[in-house]
């Protein structure tokens, strides 16, 4: 069989190969908090550009510097949209003959394509302030997702944690116990500009509703278990950052009823600090409040990603059914 002969029939397969190649979703990257917006320039320097960075680049609440929401990167319109593959969520922005705003979703890179059309720069400006806050939303949901899907490959052994608190937590590898207490317990990964921690604890609900300051309830509660984490100097503890007040909602997790305090954290009599997050989720099933904490150390180097990965491990909590 000569060259040519043996090219034809290979032709086929080839041919079949990049068939099922081109149906085959493309695999996941980009960077966390990282968003693309496919805008002209003209607008981009403009009040619609301001509009974006104002919503999208705000800084991020509780953290111990000022950082933004998103990291934007913008792409003049005259590029194809296919062009943008690093960022799992675009927006483009543009003028049109009609106002419009739609929200696309795929399996692949972009998970989310936000389009946003107005006649008149008066009139796109508008449907950003319209929907900003369901963009940042879904764009933040899909980040933890991610993350969440990431932790799943490898995951700490979720034994121990199960059986003192009746709950799955997805907590990756490269944490370690640091301590044990009857009700709590405190984990510990070390990177490289620091560490990141988790804390794990529950409360009887009566002694949670002994005062109607919510707020107030948590800092104590977070103050006394900050006991357990000292420096490496004498008479240091944890406790809540004095600067600023903490940030506090009331939001679901696990179709239950939590309290949600982002701030920050300091040891006493020590020059170590960084921000928390921490979640009281009230649970009638055990009789509880179940809190969960993560909290970084990251001083000089940026920290909302590292923040954002702790509350996907936290948001993967399931509180066991009895």
């Amino acid at each position: 069989m000569n060259k040519t002969h043996f090219l034809f029939l290979l032709l086929p397969f080839l041919l079949i190969s990049c068939l099922k190649n081109d149906k085959q979703p493309q695999p996941v990257s980009g960077k966390t908090n990282s968003i693309s917006i496919i805008i002209d320039d003209q607008l981009w320097y403009g009040e619609v550009g301001d509009s974006i960075r104002n919503k999208f680049a705000s800084p991020v609440l509780g953290l111990t510097q000022e950082e933004p929401l998103f990291t934007i990167n913008q792409y003049p319109a005259r590029l194809l949209e296919g062009f943008v593959t690093d960022s799992r969520s675009i927006i483009v922005v543009k003028k049109a003959a009609v106002d419009k705003f739609e929200i696309t979703h795929s399996k692949s890179l972009p998970h989310n394509t936000f389009r946003i059309y107005g006649k008149s720069v008066d009139d796109i400006i508008c449907t950003i302030e319209l929907n900003s806050a369901q963009i940042i939303k879904t764009i933040r949901d899909t980040e933890i997702k991610k993350i969440q899907e990431d932790n799943s490959k490898s995951l700490l052994n979720p034994a121990v944690i199960k059986n003192k608190f009746h709950i799955d937590l997805q907590i990756p590898t490269g944490y370690e116990y640091m301590l044990h207490k009857k009700n709590f317990i405190w984990l510990k990964k070390n990177i490289i500009s620091g560490n990141t921690s988790l804390l794990i604890y529950q409360i009887p609900i009566r002694s949670f509703e002994k005062s109607s300051d919510v707020v107030g309830n948590i800092i104590r509660m977070r103050d006394s278990i900050g006991s357990y984490i000292q420096g490496s100097e004498p008479n240091t503890r944890m406790i809540t950052g004095e600067a600023y007040a903490p940030y506090f909602s009331t939001i679901t997790l696990d179709d239950k009823k939590a309290y949600e305090t982002k701030g920050t954290w300091e040891l006493k009599n020590d020059f170590m600090a960084g921000p928390f997050i921490n979640y009281a989720i009230v649970d009638k099933t055990y009789n509880r409040v179940l809190v969960i904490e993560g909290f970084c150390y990251s001083p000089s180097n940026q920290e909302r990603d590292l923040m954002l990965e702790l509350e996907a491990i936290i948001k993967s909590v399931k509180v066991d059914r009895r």
